[in-house]
């Protein structure tokens, strides 16, 4: 684990700061953080729905084929970079408002540390588990509106009061955009890619 995600739990101002000063060395420095981590939830639920399964049922277990698996994991790979490229894109369109005049490369960054307890969080994902995934995405989910309101007046460079309501705004936004393609991706899975359920009965 590299430094500023260490940094992102533990001293969270330094780490923004420590950030922006590498985004304006390197400006796609954020691109190997966003394709490597966003790769652990896919990998973790491949696992975890092919190899562990869950329980609708007592003496039940329920697994993904590798084909259906593969296919939602990908699907869910290619939603996150998504999202998290659409979220920059839409800081970078708020900034307009604001006095900050970020380039999409650092608000696609920003993004993409921000949302790091998700990636993290995709850890979860190797115990298929509705009530550890709500535990899990909640305390994500409290983190990274943590992250967001601490770093953004420091990352855009803006007055505290400022970045508090610009952070509130990229809050709400950010919901909406997680709300719609979360709704996309299920539509597609079930709708499109025909997921294939395997049951064993234990015990």
């Amino acid at each position: 684990m590299s430094a500023p995600i260490v940094k992102l739990f533990t001293q969270p101002n330094f780490a923004w700061t420590d950030i922006r000063k590498e985004e304006e060395a390197h400006p796609r420095h954020y691109l190997a953080h966003l394709l490597l981590l966003a790769l652990i939830p896919p990998v973790c639920l491949f696992i975890g729905t092919t190899y562990v399964g869950w329980s609708l049922a007592e003496n039940e277990i329920v697994k993904l084929s590798a084909g259906s698996a593969l296919q939602l994991c990908g699907l869910l790979y290619v939603t996150i970079v998504a999202g998290v490229a659409l979220m920059g894109l839409f800081i970078r369109w708020m900034s307009r408002t604001f006095d900050s005049r970020p380039t999409v490369n650092q608000c696609i960054g920003f993004a993409a540390y921000t949302v790091t307890p998700f990636f993290l969080a995709g850890i979860a994902g190797l115990y298929p588990s509705r009530w550890l995934a709500i535990a899990v995405l909640g305390a994500a989910s409290l983190y990274s509106t943590f992250l967001l309101f601490v770093g953004l007046p420091t990352f855009m460079h803006e007055r505290k009061e400022q970045g508090l309501l610009n952070a509130a705004c990229v809050w709400g936004v950010g919901l909406l955009v997680l709300v719609t393609i979360l709704v996309e991706m299920i539509l597609i899975w079930f709708n499109l890619l025909t997921p294939e359920y395997l049951r064993a009965t234990v015990g």
